[in-house]
């Protein structure tokens, strides 16, 4: 056998020829380079942030890939920082909020690229507890002039009724009238009245058991009452029908006293700062549901403890109340009920209390929707055969002998006539009638006060739009306000 010789060269070939094949073969793979960095998302938590009133701190978070910045906020909020680099907790921190309003900020958070918006809110400190008038306090006579009630009565002349609307059962638009506005009463100033009697029904509780007004409803007869005072005239607020809970009789003798004083103390304190072009009448036509007759000794010694109870009430309250001009009721405001059975109550002043009766005679002409009598007068073909032209002067007559002549000014609270439009003739015999009891009534010393539903319609007493203050019958205005001095 032939040896074979070693050749390095051939060594070194194939080394090299290996080499080459493997490169050639990592190329066919293409390049290779460093995986690259996920991009991070830019966000902020959370969107807002609610502090109580009291302060505090709390956290956003910001989740970012480059240098961010905080703007915005206001002087009760401080951070712990306003810029950075990429992702970072920021601590928030809300100074305490002394203001009773919610207040509420604004902080950005921006990038060079994007900004979110985080909103603050601050809850409002609660409103400190309101002062408790004091039920009591000494007697102010401050714009308390010093005129009797019978001078009082001159001065406030003629007046003019807004029924059906705050003495509404169920609200103040429940009986069909609207909100009663600014326009309505500047049109009773303009059409010549100088008085205000505002109907209430006061019991919308917020403490049923203990016969507690409402803030709201206190509130809104307050509205009314300026309106009135505002434009000049007086204004008289009562107690009305108000579903009729008073009743007077024994059994519900204590259970009316107690809340007929309690209600009159809180609307005696609520308006005690008014001068006296504001005057209290304690009640209405209290009489015994449905029971029209001459009362009971039960039934009007009940009614005249109401009017004392009123009266001791308001007195109690202090400031000007001690001096207001108070307006008690004669039973069921009946002219012959309260000569016959009304008594004045003691006072703690003198000469600042009125006695209010109602003239709705005769009740065929005046309010019977079913009569077909609708002439008045002694001159009318077919009036009936009593209390026309004499009867009026007479009745108002005793009243002016009674109490006018011994220092008590008189209220005519209500007195009027429905209208009946589909009859022929009887608007002339209806604005007789207002000129003449009108006129009588102010000759002997009584303040008549027309009264007003706002009903439109036929066997309303409307004179006025409720809304629009436009006068709807301008004769009947003009037989109820023209009078001669």
């Amino acid at each position: 056998m032939k040896k074979q010789k070693f050749n390095a060269f051939g060594v070194l070939l194939m080394f090299f020829v290996s080499i080459v094949f493997t490169s050639c073969t990592e190329e066919d793979d293409g390049p290779k380079t460093t995986p690259p960095i996920e991009e991070i998302e830019f966000s902020v938590t959370p969107a807002s942030i609610d502090f109580e009133a009291a302060g505090g701190e709390n956290t956003i978070a910001i989740t970012s890939g480059e240098e961010w910045t905080i703007s915005g906020g206001g002087d009760w909020i401080s951070l712990s920082a306003e810029s950075g680099v990429e992702t970072s907790d920021v601590v928030v921190t809300a100074e305490a909020n002394e203001a009773t309003e919610e207040r509420t900020a604004t902080l950005t958070v921006s990038t060079e690229e994007d900004a979110m918006d985080i909103l603050i809110t601050q809850a409002a400190a609660e409103a400190p507890p309101a002062e408790t008038p004091e039920a009591t306090i000494p007697p102010d006579e401050t714009d308390m002039r010093d005129l009797t009630s019978v001078q009082l009565t001159n001065e406030m002349e003629i007046g003019w009724n807004l029924g059906n609307s705050l003495d509404a059962i169920g609200g103040e638009t429940a009986w069909g009238n609207p909100m009663v506005n600014e326009q309505l009463i500047q049109s009773v100033k303009d059409a010549g009245f100088n008085a205000v009697r505002i109907p209430i029904a006061w019991s919308k509780f917020s403490d049923e058991e203990n016969f507690v007004i409402t803030e709201e409803w206190m509130n809104r007869v307050e509205e009314v009452v300026n309106m009135v005072l505002d434009n000049g005239m007086y204004a008289i607020i009562n107690t009305h029908w108000d579903n009729g809970w008073m009743q007077p009789t024994y059994d519900d003798e204590d259970y009316v006293n107690n809340r007929l004083e309690i209600m009159w103390q809180q609307i005696a304190i609520n308006f005690r700062d008014y001068d006296d072009k504001l005057l209290f009448a304690g009640t209405n036509e209290v009489m015994v549901e449905g029971d029209y007759g001459t009362p009971t000794e039960e039934y009007y010694t009940v009614q005249n403890g109401f009017n004392q109870t009123f009266v001791d009430a308001v007195r109690a309250t202090g400031g000007r109340n001690h001096y207001r001009h108070l307006v008690v009721q004669g039973f069921n405001t009946n002219i012959d009920h309260t000569l016959n059975f009304a008594e004045i109550p003691e006072d703690v002043v003198d000469d600042r209390l009125m006695m209010e009766v109602h003239y709705y005679d005769p009740y065929n002409f005046t309010l019977n929707e079913e009569s077909n009598v609708y002439q008045w007068g002694d001159d009318a073909p077919e009036s009936e055969d009593w209390a026309n032209e004499s009867y009026v002067d007479e009745q108002f007559n005793k009243m002016k002998t009674e109490f006018i002549d011994n220092g008590v000014g008189v209220i005519l609270g209500e007195y009027g006539a429905i209208a009946r439009p589909d009859v022929e003739g009887h608007d002339e015999y209806r604005q007789y009638y207002m000129e003449y009891v009108t006129q009588s009534a102010m000759e002997h010393g009584l303040v008549p006060f027309y009264w007003d539903n706002g009903d439109e319609d036929a066997n309303g007493f409307a004179i006025f739009d409720r809304e629009t203050g436009e006068v709807l019958y301008p004769e009947l205005l003009d037989a109820i306000v023209d009078q001669e001095d």
